[in-house]
C-alpha cells in the first residue's frame, strides 16, 4: 500500500475537494402550448375564408342577389326609426329626413329587391290568365260545334287536337295516314284544310291574344340534290298558314312569330316518321306574357 506523501513545514494544507452531481432535467416548452391554439385558430379562419370564396364562385348572380336581399332590412324597419316616427305623433312632418338604406340624397328612392318567393297579394296577371282560360274553353267548344256541325268538316274532327302548354292554347291541325294537310313536299293548302283553317280563324278572331303559328314536318329527308329540306317546308308551310289565317280575318298585328321547326319536335316521340308529326300548331298566347303556375299540359280534345 503506497505511502501518504507527507508536507513540508512551509505548504498549504491542502484544500478538500468537493464532487457537486447535477441531475440535468429536460428542457420544457420556452413558450408554453399557448401559439399551437393560435395556429389552429388561424388556419380555421383561412380554412373558412377560402371556402366563402368557394362559395361566391361557384354561386351564380341571381343566388347572390337573392342571399343579399335576404339579409337586407326591410323598409318597415327603417322606417320605424326614421321620418320622425318616435315623434308625439309618430311623424314630424312630410318633408322630414328618411333613414332609408341605399338612400340617393334624398332626391329618389333606390328599390329595395323583394325575394321571388316573396308572399303577397295576389299575382299581378292571375286575372288575364283566369280570363285567358275561360275563353279558351269557351273557343275550344265553339271551334268543335262549328266544325260537326259542317259535313265536309265533321270527319276532320280527329285531326284537330287541344292543348295547354307555357306558351298558351295550342291547336294543332294534323296530318293522317288518309289525310294531308297540304300538297307533297309543298306548302299548298288543300282544300278542306284551308276550309278547317279558315274555320280557326272564324272562332280566334274573337279574342285578343296573340298568336304564334309553327309548322312541323316528320323526319323524312328529302333527296340528294334537292334545294328545299325540311327546315324550309315547316317554315313555308307556317307562313302558308299564316297567310290564310290573315286573309280570313285574323289582323297582322295579331302575329306574333311564325316558326319552322322541322321534325325537332315531334307528336309522337317514339316514331318520328308518324304522318301526325306532319302539323300545323297555332298557339293563343297568354296575356302580358304570364305562365298559368302549374302547367301540366293537358289534352283538351276529349275524344
Amino acid at each position: 500500500m503506497a505511502s501518504v506523501a507527507r508536507r513540508g513545514k512551509n505548504e498549504p494544507e491542502p484544500r478538500p475537494i468537493i464532487v457537486k452531481k447535477v441531475v440535468e432535467e429536460q428542457h420544457g416548452p420556452h413558450h408554453g402550448g399557448a401559439w399551437k391554439i393560435a395556429y389552429a385558430d388561424f388556419v380555421t379562419a383561412m380554412m373558412a375564408f377560402f371556402l366563402l370564396l368557394w362559395l361566391l364562385g361557384s354561386t351564380d348572380e341571381q343566388k347572390r342577389k337573392g342571399l343579399a336581399d335576404y339579409f337586407t332590412p326591410t323598409l318597415i324597419e327603417y322606417r320605424q326609426n326614421s321620418a320622425g316616427s318616435d315623434g308625439i305623433l309618430g311623424g314630424d312632418s312630410i318633408i322630414a329626413t328618411d333613414n332609408y338604406p341605399h338612400k340617393a340624397q334624398q332626391t329618389g328612392s333606390r328599390a329595395i329587391v323583394v325575394p321571388r318567393d316573396a308572399t303577397g297579394g295576389e299575382r299581378e296577371g292571375s286575372a288575364s290568365t283566369a280570363e285567358d282560360r275561360l275563353r279558351f274553353e269557351q273557343l275550344r267548344q265553339a271551334l268543335i260545334r262549328r266544325i260537326e256541325s259542317t259535313p265536309e268538316l265533321s270527319r276532320l274532327r280527329s285531326h284537330i287536337r287541344f292543348s295547354e302548354d307555357d306558351e298558351g292554347l295550342r291547336i294543332d291541325l294534323m296530318d293522317e295516314a288518309d289525310f294531308s294537310m297540304f300538297r307533297v313536299g309543298t306548302d299548298q293548302l288543300l282544300p278542306q284544310a284551308r276550309r278547317l283553317v279558315q274555320e280557326v280563324a272564324r272562332v280566334i278572331t274573337e279574342v285578343p291574344n296573340a298568336i304564334v303559328v309553327r309548322g312541323h314536318t316528320d323526319a323524312l329527308p328529302y333527296a340528294a340534290g334537292r334545294t328545299m329540306n325540311n327546315w324550309m317546308l315547316s317554315t313555308a308551310r307556317a307562313e302558308s298558314t299564316r297567310a290564310t289565317l290573315n286573309a280570313s280575318g285574323i289582323p297582322a298585328s295579331r302575329f306574333s312569330r311564325i316558326e319552322g321547326v322541322a321534325e325537332r319536335d315531334p307528336f309522337v316521340a317514339n316514331d318520328r316518321y308518324d304522318p301526325r308529326n306532319r302539323r300545323i300548331s297555332i298557339t293563343l298566347a297568354w296575356r302580358k306574357g304570364e305562365t298559368p303556375p302549374s302547367i301540366e299540359r293537358p289534352d283538351l280534345s276529349r275524344q
